[in-house]
Formats: C-alpha cells, sequence, structure tokens
C-alpha cells in the first residue's frame, strides 16, 4: 500500500524496539505498509529504559562497560530488523533497509565517525544495513569515505537546503569511487521548523504549517539535481505534534518521486486510518525560492533557525546517549 514503485517512493517506520520487532513490525512488512526502518540515540534510549523485554540480555552483560552494553542491545534488535527486512531488499534493494547511527560525540570527528561506521558496518553483517552520519563539516568527509568503501549510509539532521546539496555531492563522489550499488539516503527533518517557528510566522501574518514541507521540498529540488538515482531524499521527524494539523500532514504533503518517508508508529497509523494515498503536489523550485523571499522580507532569520535546529539535534541525541549509558553504567 505505501510502496509507490510507479514513482520509487516508499514509507518506512522511525521507531525499534524488541517486542515490536516480533509483534507489529512483522505485520506492517507483511501487510505492505513499511518498506524499511531507521532508529536513533533517542529511540534506543526509550525503548531500552522502558522495555522489559532487555531484562535478560542485561542480566548477561552488567560486567560489561556501558558503551559495550549499548551496542550489543542495540546491534541485537538492528540484526533481527535487518533479518525481516532482507526479502523486501532482495525483491528491491531501494528498499529493505535499518539504520543504526555511530556515536553522537563523534560528530565533529571525521576518523572517529569513520572507524565506527566501518566497525557497525562489520559487527552487523548485513547488506541491508545503512550507518546513520549527521551532516556536519566532520560527517561530509566521513560519509564519501564510508560510501566509497560500499558502506550504505543515512545521512541524518539535515535542515538546511545547504546541507543537502553537502551531502549530496559527499554521497555521490563516495558511491562513483565505490564501484558497488552503494546505497544513501538524505534525512531531511521537516515539523521541527515548524514547532520553532509557526508562532512567529503566525504573528507576521504567515501561515503555520507551511515552512517545514517548503524547506524540505527546497532540500529534495538540491538532492535531485545530483542525478543519482542511489541517492534518495527521506523525510524525517514527521510527527505532528498539537492539534493545529492532520496527524498524517508530513506524510500526505510529501509523497514525492524517488523519496522516502520515515515516520513514528502513531502517525503510520494516524496516515493508514485517513491520510492521503496519492503523490503530492510538488512546489516548484521557483516557488520555494519565492517563499523564503517572503520570509527574508518579514525579517525571518531562516540560517538561525537551520543554526539552532542543527545544534539542538546534535545535543538532544548526545544526551539521550549520554542518559542511556549512565542507566546501563554498573554499579
Amino acid at each position: 500500500m505505501s510502496l509507490k514503485e510507479d514513482i520509487n517512493f516508499s514509507l518506512w517506520c522511525d521507531f525499534i524496539e524488541r517486542d515490536f520487532l516480533e509483534n507489529r513490525f512483522k505485520d506492517l512488512i507483511n501487510d505492505e505498509i513499511i518498506h524499511g526502518a531507521t532508529s536513533n540515540p533517542a529511540i534506543f534510549e526509550s525503548s531500552i529504559s522502558n522495555s522489559v523485554a532487555y531484562g535478560q540480555q542485561l542480566q548477561m552483560l552488567q560486567a560489561n562497560e556501558a558503551k559495550t552494553i549499548y551496542e550489543e542491545l542495540a546491534l541485537t534488535d538492528i540484526k533481527r530488523a535487518a533479518e525481516l527486512l532482507n526479502d523486501l531488499y532482495v525483491e528491491n534493494q531501494n528498499d529493505g533497509f535499518i539504520s543504526i547511527e555511530v556515536d553522537p560525540e563523534l560528530c565533529d570527528d571525521t576518523k572517529g565517525t569513520i572507524e565506527e561506521g566501518i566497525r557497525l558496518n562489520s559487527t552487523i553483517g548485513a547488506e541491508n544495513v545503512m550507518i546513520k552520519v549527521p551532516a556536519t563539516q566532520a560527517g561530509y568527509e566521513a560519509m564519501k569515505e564510508l560510501t566509497s568503501q560500499g558502506i550504505n549510509v543515512n545521512a541524518t539532521l539535515i535542515f538546511s537546503p545547504q546541507q543537502a546539496i553537502e551531502c549530496a555531492k559527499a554521497l555521490n563522489e563516495g558511491i562513483k569511487l565505490s564501484n558497488k550499488d552503494t546505497k544513501a539516503v538524505i534525512s531531511v527533518f521537516v515539523s521541527r521548523l515548524d514547532r520553532m517557528c509557526d508562532s512567529e510566522l503566525f504573528a507576521k501574518g504567515l501561515k503555520k504549517g507551511k515552512l517545514g514541507i517548503i524547506n524540505a521540498t527546497k532540500c529534495y529540488h538540491e538532492v535531485e539535481k545530483i542525478g543519482n538515482k542511489n541517492i534518495r531524499t527521506l523525510f524525517a521527524s514527521t510527527g505532528v505534534k498539537g492539534n493545529d494539523l492532520e496527524g498524517s500532514y508530513y506524510v500526505d504533503n510529501l509523497i514525492y518521486p524517488n523519496s522516502i518517508n520515515t515516520a513514528p508508529l502513531a502517525t503510520i497509523d494516524q496516515w493508514l486510518e485517513n491520510g492521503k494515498k496519492e503523490p503530492s503536489e510538488i512546489p516548484s523550485e521557483e516557488k520555494c525560492d519565492k517563499y523564503f523571499k517572503t520570509l527574508k522580507e518579514s525579517k525571518v532569520d531562516v540560517q538561525a533557525v537551520y543554526t539552532k535546529l542543527l545544534n539542538d539535534g546534535l545535543g538532544a541525541f548526545k544526551n539521550s546517549f549520554k542518559d542511556l549509558l549512565k542507566k546501563l553504567q554498573k554499579d
């Protein structure tokens, strides 16, 4: 239902938890609703902290250091997700992927990111895994190097069109060097822009719930200009907070060719119940640029928004990772 092969669009699930994998996750795959999955440090922090499904393995690992415990728990889930998604991957190498992020503390460390990406990829040992790398200056070089070695990459925490351009360039160069059918996605975060800016825009007489879609579309246009069929835009942060918008708003309006929408479970449920299933009308790049010109004339500093959201995103993932490691630290 959610895979539109004619336009190369698919829906992925932005959630990982052990009991979920063995139950609802299987159903979503079998019912052809989702065709991939993503994870991040915040998701793992919540899942491992709040689910009893990890208790037995935690007991067995308690003599280890905290990061070793985390990796054993997380990689067990990632390997299982890769196994459950493998048939989708075999059928269509554009889909069937699961992503795992490198240690968030490595966001400014190119060498460390590359080493950890290689190690995680080798440890998991599945072709349908993507290594998630934040879109920082250090991350761009790491993305290029990892893809050049044939490692699939999910470039994450993209808020600005410039980040999308830098990621697309790096991934395109790396994939060409790999001489393999290496895949990559560029994860453009959507709803966070609206949550941050809607009040200011409304006060200036501008429409709410528009910046996120227009900005994501501008990023999409930049990625598409690269013309590499192995690189897709992935729309992330597509959950709705509050009651101003339909629950499936950021899925309904971003069903674009050669793209993916990774959505929280609640958003997928809302989309299944009453969301739009046909391809969305894509605002032209000229329309996007005109909107940004309006923002500038209204004294909205979009660059400052991008910077704050990236810093906040990096900080949130670091804090989630630190909190989890503290909980796992042996007594």
